[in-house]
C-alpha cells in the first residue's frame, strides 16, 4: 500500500519590514510583519537572513506562531541586510517576499531619556547660579542643624575637661556615600581640633577608610598652619570584624574616657551598642546616619543626630565654601521643582484630566 503525503499550502507573512534598532549602540535591528492568514496552522516562523552582495540566506532564530516580532542582535554596523520569514508547516517552509535592505548604526544621543537631560541641564544652570551668588559673597539661607552648631561647643567641652575626642566614621568602607560625607564632616571636625590642641581618637575598621582618614586629618592640621601638633596614633586601624570592632571602641571609651563621641558615617546593629556605652560613660555625643534603622538607637543615645541629608549637608554648612554651598542651594531648589511637577501631576490625575487636550490648540 502506498501512502501519499502532501502538505496544503499555507500563506506567509506579509509586509514585512526591518528597520535599525532606535536608541542603542548599534549591532542591532528590529523585524515586523503581518502574520500569515494561516497563523494558526503555522508551527513556527524562521526568520533568515543575507548579507549583500551575498546570496545564501542563513538562519538567525524563530519565533512562535501568532508573533510579529523578531530582534537581529547579531549584525554588524554599516553592514547591508536582507531578510526573508519562512511560515513552517509540518517541515515545509513557505517564504515571505523578502524585507528592504537595512543597516544598523549606533544612535549618538537616546531621545527617550531626553527628561533626563533636561534635568540636568536645569541643575546646572541652578548649580552655576548659587555658586556665582556664593563667591560674589551674598549670604545663602541654610536652615539651622543644631547637631552642626553643637560641633563647636563638643570640642570646647573637651578641652576644658584636657579630654580627648572619640571620632567613628563608621563601618562602610571608602565607596560608601555615608563614609565619604563622614570624611568631610572629620576634616571640618580635624580643623577645630588643631586649634584647640584636642587629642583626637578616630579608629578604623577598613586599610583604605583608615589611609584616608589619616590623610584626612593631616590635611586639616597643615590647613590650620599647626602641622606640628598632628599624631601619626589620632587615626587608628582595629579590626573589620564588625563586633571586634565595636568591642574596641568600646574598650577606648572606657579606658580613655574621651569627653565627646562623634558617631558619623554608616552603621548596623553595634550603633546601639557604642552609642549606650557613650552614653553610660558621660560623654557627649553628636551621631549621623542615613541608616533609617540605627537612627532611632542615636536619637535615644546621644545628645544631637543627624538625620538623612543632614548628613550630606553638614560639609558645606561647617566650611562655608561656595562650591558646596551652591551645590547645596542647587539640590534645595532641585527639589523643590520635582515636588511641584509631582504635585500637579496628582492634581491631574485626581482630577482625571486629559493633558493632550488642554495643551492643544483649539
Amino acid at each position: 500500500m502506498i501512502y501519499l503525503l502532501f502538505v496544503l499550502a499555507i500563506s506567509p507573512p506579509i509586509q514585512m519590514k526591518a528597520v535599525d534598532k532606535p536608541n542603542d549602540a548599534g549591532s542591532a535591528i528590529f523585524i515586523n510583519w503581518q502574520i500569515s492568514k494561516d497563523d494558526l496552522l503555522v508551527e513556527k516562523y524562521v526568520i533568515l537572513r543575507r548579507t549583500l552582495p551575498d546570496t545564501t540566506f542563513e538562519k538567525m532564530g524563530f519565533t512562535k506562531h501568532g508573533n510579529t516580532f523578531f530582534e537581529d542582535d547579531k549584525t554588524e554596523d554599516s553592514k547591508e541586510y536582507i531578510y526573508v520569514i519562512a511560515a513552517v508547516k509540518n517541515g515545509e517552509s513557505f517564504y515571505s517576499e523578502p524585507s528592504n535592505t537595512v543597516k544598523s548604526y549606533p544612535q549618538i544621543f537616546h531621545v527617550g531619556r531626553l527628561n533626563v537631560l533636561i534635568c540636568i541641564l536645569i541643575f546646572a544652570l541652578l548649580l552655576a547660579y548659587f555658586v556665582a551668588q556664593a563667591k560674589a559673597g551674598k549670604k545663602l539661607f541654610i536652615r539651622k542643624i543644631p547637631g552642626l552648631d553643637a560641633v563647636e561647643e563638643a570640642v570646647g567641652r573637651a578641652t576644658e575637661m584636657g579630654k580627648p575626642i572619640l571620632y567613628v566614621p563608621g563601618l562602610g568602607d571608602i565607596d560608601w556615600t555615608a563614609t565619604i560625607a563622614s570624611m568631610n564632616i572629620l576634616g571640618e571636625v580635624a580643623k577645630k581640633i588643631a586649634l584647640y590642641d584636642t587629642p583626637l581618637i578616630v579608629p578604623n575598621r577598613w586599610s583604605v577608610v583608615y589611609t584616608v582618614g589619616k590623610e584626612v586629618v593631616k590635611e586639616a592640621f597643615i590647613a590650620q598652619g599647626r602641622p606640628d601638633k598632628f599624631k601619626e596614633d589620632y587615626v587608628r586601624y582595629l579590626t573589620e570584624a564588625q563586633f571586634g570592632f565595636a568591642a574596641a571602641v568600646n574598650g577606648i571609651m572606657l579606658r580613655e574616657k574621651p569627653a565627646t563621641n562623634f558617631f558619623i558615617g554608616r552603621f548596623w546593629a553595634e550603633s546601639l551598642i557604642m552609642a549606650e556605652t557613650g552614653a553610660q560613660s558621660g560623654a557627649f555625643q553628636i551621631a549621623g546616619s542615613d541608616s533609617v534603622l540605627q537612627l532611632p538607637f542615636f536619637v535615644t543615645a546621644c545628645d544631637y543626630t543627624l538625620i538623612g541629608e543632614e548628613l550630606y549637608a553638614a560639609s558645606a554648612y561647617l566650611s562655608h565654601e561656595p562650591l558646596l554651598l551652591g551645590a547645596l542651594k542647587a539640590q534645595d531648589y532641585g527639589k523643590l521643582i520635582v515636588l511641584i511637577i509631582l504635585f500637579g501631576f496628582t492634581i491631574v490625575a485626581f482630577f482625571k484630566l486629559n493633558l493632550l487636550t488642554l495643551l492643544s490648540v483649539q
